[in-house]
């Protein structure tokens, strides 16, 4: 039990320090850093990372609060993948989540698994300090922190770190408890569990803020966000109890302020994606505080062009969440007159008309959508409003590509099982309700999904032999997590 809990500690608890403010010393800003992936890899293969990134993925989507929504997950991968672009040393691919959660949080895991806190676009200003967020999570993927905190636990194995697991879990599913759990833990650790974590911290922002400028975003937005930072931990009432352990120094200020001083100052505008993905994740995945409030509206409704029309948006998202389809549909079909192919406006009045019985509206309106057509966030509308027009088999020809094409996105398995159960297909829905399950690291419980659509069709037909295929696959997955399963 105990090599179980080293193991799953070692993804949950690091991680979660990453985007908490540790000393740094800034170095040169020039190009020339270490490239920290041949030390790692002595302790852990790549191969390995991403089977590690794997397992701990289907975790995260059984244990966690994952937002599963299309247009979010779609924007914040196409920032991602653009910043991605402009870092060096990236050995695997990258992918990013979002998680519903009002801490303000951020952390990477094997595999090259970034998640993102949904209550960042509340506290981000604007794009680029978004983006540098995400840079500096990068670059703890890209320098193999992880792996080489593996490497400084197998020399050291403080058993501190095993207590704080369960704190980490349990901030998981409760931030204030677990953390104030996670607070009594580490207050007695040694300073060289601290050090080591700092050491991560100033090698992130150095090469994040590198990665920052060459895509493109303002490398002033690093300081500027850990300023923000500051400010509200300096005029808060109570501070969050994991940085009574970890404050936020002035330096770590002054040495990211120093180095994008040295940059060259650039204007960046952020995109209308940006102010969509805000408007739509607060009125959508936030509560209490983080809240879309119309104050923001009003500011946004007084801004620029973009700003105006992610205003508009918001109001459209708000009466949407009231139910108020009528008055939703009124604010965004003149939005949709002038973008017909803008899969933000497509996707809202698609629930708009979903919500207002008319799925026909909603299939002809996806139907032209024109450029936007094979957008996989249209695609899935699509197939939902068919699902809605009670038409399974136009939804499921569009399902069957989809899934094919999008095998780890869940909303693809769900629409196919309801759809599949409209039309009495029982060993179809059983088989998409097993990839469901899978996704979600419930292997015993698919693979008897599986047997169950292999029993109720011919024997030695082409579908039992797909589904009997698929339950060998599983099987060796099965056997591949057993060594992060032990007990």
């Amino acid at each position: 039990m105990l090599n179980r809990l080293k193991k799953t500690l070692l993804a949950a608890l690091l991680p979660t320090l990453m985007l908490l403010p540790h000393a740094s010393a800034w170095a040169d800003v020039s190009d020339s850093l270490p490239d920290m992936g041949t030390t790692a890899g002595s302790t852990l293969a790549i191969g390995q990372e991403m089977q590690m990134g794997d397992f701990y993925v289907r975790q995260l989507r059984a244990s966690a609060p994952l937002i599963n929504d299309p247009l979010l997950n779609q924007y914040i991968n196409h920032l991602g993948q653009r910043l991605v672009a402009h870092a060096d040393s990236v050995k695997t691919s990258l992918n990013f989540f979002l998680i519903q959660n009002d801490e303000l949080n951020a952390f990477a895991f094997f595999g090259g698994n970034v998640v993102l806190y949904a209550s960042l676009f509340r506290f981000t200003e604007n794009e680029s300090q978004l983006a540098s967020v995400m840079a500096h999570e990068i670059s703890h993927v890209t320098q193999r922190h992880l792996e080489r905190a593996m490497k400084y636990q197998k020399r050291n194995a403080p058993l501190v770190w095993v207590g704080a697991l369960g704190s980490i879990l349990l901030a998981m599913a409760s931030p204030q408890v677990g953390m104030a759990a996670l607070t009594s833990t580490l207050a007695g650790t040694q300073q060289s569990i601290i050090s080591f974590t700092q050491n991560n911290e100033q090698e992130a922002d150095r090469i994040g803020i590198q990665v920052l400028q060459r895509a493109g975003f303002d490398p002033q937005a690093m300081p500027n966000f850990l300023q923000k930072l500051a400010d509200q931990n300096s005029f808060s009432s109570k501070l969050p109890e994991i940085l009574l352990t970890h404050p936020l120094p002035d330096s770590r200020l002054a040495d990211a302020r120093n180095r994008a001083n040295q940059m060259r100052p650039v204007v960046v505008q952020s995109s209308q994606d940006y102010y969509m993905a805000k408007v739509r994740a607060l009125g959508m995945y936030a509560t209490g505080r983080n809240q879309l409030t119309d104050e923001l509206l009003d500011n946004y409704a007084r801004g620029n062009s973009r700003e105006q029309q992610a205003a508009q948006y918001g109001r459209a998202v708000q009466f949407l969440q009231a139910k108020s389809f009528a008055n939703a549909k009124k604010l965004i079909e003149p939005l949709l007159a002038k973008q017909p192919d803008n899969v933000w406006l497509l996707e809202i009045m698609t629930d708009i008309d979903i919500g207002l019985n008319q799925p026909q509206q909603a299939i002809a309106l996806l139907n032209g959508a024109g450029a936007a057509k094979n957008s996989p966030v249209v695609l899935l509308n699509l197939a939902n409003a068919y699902v809605k027009a009670k038409q399974p088999a136009n939804a499921s020809r569009i399902l069957n590509r989809y899934t094919w094409s999008h095998p780890d996105d869940v909303n693809g398995w769900d629409l196919l099982a309801q759809t599949s159960a409209q039309q009495g297909l029982n060993d179809e829905e059983m088989l998409a309700r097993a990839e469901t399950l899978a996704l979600n690291g419930q292997l015993d419980q698919a693979i008897t999904a599986l047997s169950s659509a292999s029993a109720q069709v011919p024997l030695g037909s082409l579908k039992q032999a797909r589904y009997d295929a698929r339950i060998d696959q599983l099987r060796q997955l099965q056997n591949r997590f057993k060594q992060y399963q032990k007990g």
